[in-house]
């Protein structure tokens, strides 16, 4: 056939930088610091309360298309306790198949062919995937190195009549860039001033080492604007469970609802029931986790300024943003590609979360969410990475 089988919109998504480089790692040998998934399970009695589920029969069979009574309440329950929010668990959540499905589903059902969505670049590739799937025009607003601070004045001036909704992550990936709360305040304004509509990705919400997490939807005007997402993955290391979640305003879940019963229509039946159970787990739970992050983080950033990468210290997450051009390196690709063969260690490059590439050319992020000692070895392996071909050929060429 002369016309391609793949549509055009989703034509340059055709597969993921962390397929190719989780693939590299396998091939290689090589410690994976580029996908964002822990090494080690999530609590115990989490795991006894997904077997328990099982062996009951709960959850076997399709679950309530909304999610199961259960862990709706236990997500009204999480809101309330550590935001202050109150919901209905009938009318205003909605479980989903993990993050992903819930961005997918709310730009699915909120966008029109046409409409423009801002985004923070740089982004979960995600993002731009779904903006695609649904017609839109996707809008970026760039987060600048060292800070990754947003340019509110910029974001003001991306905004057009065409404008339809806001895409914003925090804390945010890959960055760890953590909103303040006079940030989000602003962002809540211009949402209100402008009546848009605002999806916020907050899955890494209990991963803030530095400032704190404000959800969008708690500010003025936003209750019946913004839709909620968060997951468990991220927070109970379950990322293979796909349990994710929508907060939001009984006519916004509606609409989300509708999209989202012809994607997966239901998912994780069992896993539901212990992720309920995971949600009422102490304050000691998240308070440990962050710390162990936290720990996690400066082992691996200690590291990485000892083999020379410009580091930017997140203030949540579990990544790491670095610019490998103090080492010579000004295309953080080519360096990931190269890393394995190199020293043995896999990371991402930043500039494919980029629409303007040239912004994170020399970016590699590298995730920190495994053993400690793994995290040593990484560290010990980057501190063999000695100055690469592009500039051994630089300096070769210098008279």
């Amino acid at each position: 056939m002369e016309r391609p089988l793949l549509n055009r919109r989703l034509a340059e998504f055709t597969s993921t930088i962390f397929a190719e480089m989780s693939a590299l790692a396998v091939r290689t040998d090589s410690i994976n610091l580029g996908q964002g998934f822990p090494d080690t399970d999530g609590p115990d009695q989490i795991i006894d309360a997904a077997v328990r589920a099982l062996r009951a029969g709960q959850g076997n069979q399709y679950p309530p298309g909304p999610g199961v009574p259960e862990l709706r309440q236990a997500i009204t329950d999480h809101q309330r306790r550590h935001y202050g929010l109150d919901f209905d668990p009938d009318r205003e959540v909605l479980v989903t198949a993990g993050a992903t499905e819930a961005i997918a589903a709310a730009v699915l059902a909120l966008v029109e062919p046409g409409d423009e969505v801002i985004a923070f670049e740089p982004y979960y590739d995600s993002y731009a995937a779904c903006v695609a799937m649904a017609g839109g025009v996707r809008v970026p607003v760039t987060l600048r190195a060292p800070d990754f601070r947003p340019d509110l004045d910029e974001l003001r001036d991306a905004v057009t009549p065409r404008t339809r909704l806001l895409l914003i992550n925090s804390p945010h990936n890959p960055t760890g860039m953590v909103l303040t709360r006079a940030e989000a305040e602003a962002i809540a304004r211009l949402a209100v001033e402008r009546d848009l509509l605002v999806v916020t990705d907050e899955v890494y919400e209990h991963l803030v080492f530095d400032g704190e997490h404000v959800p969008l939807i708690s500010l003025p005007g936003m209750r019946e604007r913004t839709v909620s997402i968060s997951s468990s993955g991220k927070t109970f290391s379950f990322t293979g469970w796909k349990v994710g979640w929508i907060t939001s305003s009984p006519e916004l879940v509606a609409a989300v609802r509708a999209t989202k019963q012809f994607l997966t229509y239901v998912s994780a039946g069992p896993f539901q029931y212990a992720i309920a159970e995971a949600l009422s787990l102490p304050d000691s739970y998240f308070t440990t986790l962050r710390e162990r992050l936290r720990t996690k983080r400066d082992i691996l950033a200690g590291g990485l300024v000892d083999a020379g990468f410009e580091v930017y210290r997140p203030q949540g997450t579990y990544f790491i943003t670095t610019d490998a051009g103090p080492l010579g390196e000004k295309d953080g690709l080519a360096l990931c590609r190269q890393l394995p063969e190199r020293c043995g260690v896999v990371a991402v490059p930043n500039a494919v979360f980029y629409d303007h590439e040239e912004a994170g050319r020399s970016q590699v992020r590298f995730a920190f969410c495994k053993r400690d000692d793994v995290l040593r070895e990484a560290a010990r392996r980057l501190r063999r990475l000695g100055p690469g071909p592009a500039a051994q050929t630089s300096a070769q060429s210098s008279p």
